[in-house]
């Protein structure tokens, strides 16, 4: 039966709200929660590998506040992660819009129930749930869940997001009239100074930093009257704003660069692709964020960067036609309306450079797919995993003790990939036949990247460049009882806890059964805790349990005890 005329079935005899009825569109948005509107992360902040998609909304440190829709709509998604958003919920507007509320410690009754009806149905604790039709409206305001800390989140907050409905798009909620106090000019700390002369971007372009003084939305460079540019130059600036002075730090909500009063280059975080999210990496030096933790975006942009914020048909770069002195200006802009300006002198100076010459690398057009082979290695590195030329890099290095090849460094951990490659490494000759199913390939950090071995290789997907080797991961999953133990009679406790952990390639799966029976298991990645609540399917008396926990190579634990309830 298809999961969407199942899905049909469940939520025809729900009605979350009986009267509900879908409103005209508008935009006429409440807040999520009934608290004072305090955020511990913006729209367009600069984290690990994306933009930051919404806005955290602090809950003082707790869980279990109400989460009320902020519109009229229905609910058309609910889904529960491991990871990731953790509990969640997507309401539709009738403006085009979505709405979404993740990182729920519950969902609002009516709600809850379907989804752990979906769970039972498919015995997975991971479930996405699509609602095709508007049966389950929801008014403004009213309660869908209570704000938590599931999934991948750090803490006790709310993350809110709005998207357009049809292209799946995160757009800046402070655009729909959800706008938190902002009172502090954008601060700037910082301009470097990167000298390209004809080369592809990478983490051999010499760059060079300028301390900036200032403040109150007036800066100037601190010492350097003027900056002397090569042939061809380009600008990265480290900014950033705060809501309150002294407050916490978020990101930008547009970034200017002018030359003589012509822009150059303009960052706009009104929206942006989830498919291209991942780019921040090319927005930013990803070389410097990775040697020194510094957050320089840069003010130009790379022929393979898809992020759809930049507005300018220049790409940034600065090609001087004379040795006059020209005008550069950095404006930078919140969402409320306060700004920053950074002007100083350039000029063009041949002598200040030791050669303009191009290094003549031998790049490849990034453009296309890329394949590198040898006696020892596969690479594939596909059309768009690229955001500039490079000069491919391999080296083979000697093999570590317990493991079943040599090192292969392929390219350089500081350049940044898009899109994953396929690598395959070719595996020890005297790899026993009952261990290949056992076969991973770890990154120099001893980080699994999974595989799966063919004609003589092991094959994965990498996500970095890197230096890589096989291992074997032969060892199954470790269960710890935390509150149970045979025979134990557990009248008074309502659930049963775990921790669960693998030493390589991690949990792929987990099956609690009680007399036989499927049993919601839940998960929290982030403490390696499984547990089950007590329900009305497990009725006083005598019971056996039984845990099964597998790894991602197939090995596996089991866990049995009688228990009285």
């Amino acid at each position: 039966m298809p999961k969407s005329f199942i899905v049909g079935l469940i939520i025809s005899v729900l009605s979350f709200s009986a009267d509900a009825q879908i409103s005209q569109p508008s935009t006429d948005f409440r807040f999520p929660l009934d608290l004072k509107p305090s955020l511990s992360g913006a729209f367009g902040d600069l984290r690990p590998n994306h933009f930051h998609s919404g806005l955290d909304f602090r809950t003082n440190q707790r869980e279990g506040y109400p989460v009320y829709a902020v519109a009229d709509g229905f609910i058309s998604r609910m889904r529960v992660q491991i990871g990731g958003f953790g509990q969640a919920i997507y309401l539709d507007h009738p403006n085009g819009n979505t709405s979404v509320y993740a990182h729920l410690s519950a969902f609002h009754p009516k709600i809850a129930k379907l989804v752990k009806d979906f769970q039972y149905r498919l015995e997975s604790f991971e479930v996405d749930v699509p609602l095709i039709f508007s049966e389950l409206p929801v008014k403004k305001g009213e309660i869908i869940g209570w704000s938590g800390n599931t999934g991948s989140s750090g803490g006790p907050h709310l993350h809110f997001e709005i998207r357009d409905t049809k292209t799946e798009e995160a757009l800046n909620p402070q655009m729909f009239g959800l706008k938190v106090p902002d009172v502090s000019k954008p601060e700037i700390r910082g301009i470097y100074l990167y000298q390209l002369n004809g080369e592809p971007f990478s983490e051999d372009t010499p760059k060079q930093y300028f301390a900036v003084k200032g403040a109150a939305g007036t800066y100037s460079l601190a010492t350097t009257p003027v900056i002397n540019l090569s042939a061809e130059s380009a600008f990265g600036i480290v900014a950033f704003d705060r809501h309150v002075p002294a407050g916490g730090t978020y990101g930008l909500y547009k970034i200017e660069l002018s030359l003589d009063g012509e822009n150059i280059y303009t960052a706009t975080w009104n929206k942006f692709s989830f498919d291209a999210n991942k780019a921040i990496n090319s927005h930013l030096d990803y070389a410097a964020l990775k040697k020194t933790g510094m957050s320089i975006q840069k003010s130009f942009v790379e022929p393979g960067n898809p992020l759809g914020l930049y507005q300018t048909q220049q790409s940034g770069i600065i090609k001087l036609e004379d040795n006059e002195l020209h005008e550069l200006v950095y404006k930078l802009s919140d969402l409320g309306g306060n700004t920053s300006t950074l002007r100083f002198k350039v000029k063009r100076n041949m002598s200040s450079y030791a050669s303009e010459k191009s290094s003549a690398r031998k790049n490849y057009t990034f453009n296309e797919d890329f394949r590198f082979n040898n006696a020892d290695v596969k690479l594939l590195i596909p059309k768009g995993a690229l955001y500039s030329p490079i000069s491919f890099e391999y080296s083979l290095g000697a093999k570590l003790p317990g493991t079943y090849s040599q090192q292969h460094r392929i390219h350089r951990q500081n350049t940044p990939l898009h899109l994953p490659c396929t690598l395959s490494v070719k595996a020890d000759a005297n790899l026993k036949p009952e261990l290949r199913d056992k076969a991973v390939l770890v990154d120099q950090r001893g980080v699994s990247q999974g595989g799966t071995f063919e004609n003589g290789f092991v094959k994965s997907e990498i996500k970095n460049f890197g230096t890589f080797h096989i291992r074997m991961d032969t060892l199954p999953p470790k269960i710890t009882p935390m509150n149970i133990n045979d025979g134990k009679t557990m009248t008074g406790i309502s659930r049963i806890v775990f921790k669960i952990a693998d030493q390589l390639s991690g949990i792929a799966t987990f099956t609690g059964k009680i007399d036989g029976k499927w049993i919601l298991m839940e998960y929290d990645q982030k403490t390696a805790t499984l547990w089950h609540r007590f329900d009305e399917k497990t009725p006083p008396g005598k019971h056996q349990l039984e845990l099964s926990v597998a790894d991602k190579k197939g090995n596996t634990s089991v866990y049995k005890a009688n228990f009285n309830l």
